[in-house]
């Protein structure tokens, strides 16, 4: 009998991550889809998660693999854009844009990544955008996470490749 996947979707609630979450339930995953409001779509496993802080990021992952003792794909989705024009945001707005888009992907990161490696597998997805590729005018502070999001996935693929994990990133843009 072949072992059910087990997936993980962040921002499920709501978007991409709710589409993502639904599918892959659909393809067969056993999928747990984490908010900060605990939503998520019909077939996927409401689950509480705020990609912000250390905590909530272990206690989720935590309650995944006591459930399952696995996980074999993550979907980094969370995500929000702060817009408007750079000289006109705060240095906290740029904070919480970087703590969700840029710190959640690496918090998360590093929350699944040592049964992934226990496991000599896994996929690792993270939503990113074509704003990390090509800057869109008054998304200063948004274009800066998504450039960073680009850099540290980049680096991550060719760091976990020996370890049967695979790293993609999706750009999506409007």
């Amino acid at each position: 009998m072949a072992i059910q996947p087990v997936a993980l979707v962040t921002g499920s609630s709501s978007g991409i991550g709710a589409a993502i979450a639904s599918q892959l339930a659909r393809d067969g995953y056993l999928v747990f889809g984490g908010s900060r409001r605990a939503e998520s779509p019909a077939g996927v496993e409401a689950l509480a998660l705020d990609v912000c802080t250390d905590e909530s990021v272990r206690a989720a992952v935590k309650a995944i693999l006591d459930r399952t003792g696995r996980l074999d794909l993550l979907v980094n989705s969370a995500g929000q854009l702060i817009a408007g024009a750079i000289e006109e945001l705060t240095l906290d707005q740029a904070r919480s844009q970087f703590e969700t888009n840029f710190f959640g992907v690496a918090r998360m990161v590093a929350a699944v990544l040592p049964q992934m490696r226990q496991q000599r597998s896994g996929k690792i997805i993270t939503l990113s955008s074509l704003a990390g590729l090509v800057p869109v005018p008054f998304w200063g502070y948004y274009n800066a996470s998504k450039f960073a999001v680009e850099g540290y996935c980049e680096t991550l693929r060719a760091e976990l490749k020996p370890f049967g994990i695979s790293v993609a990133m999706i750009e999506p843009g409007a």
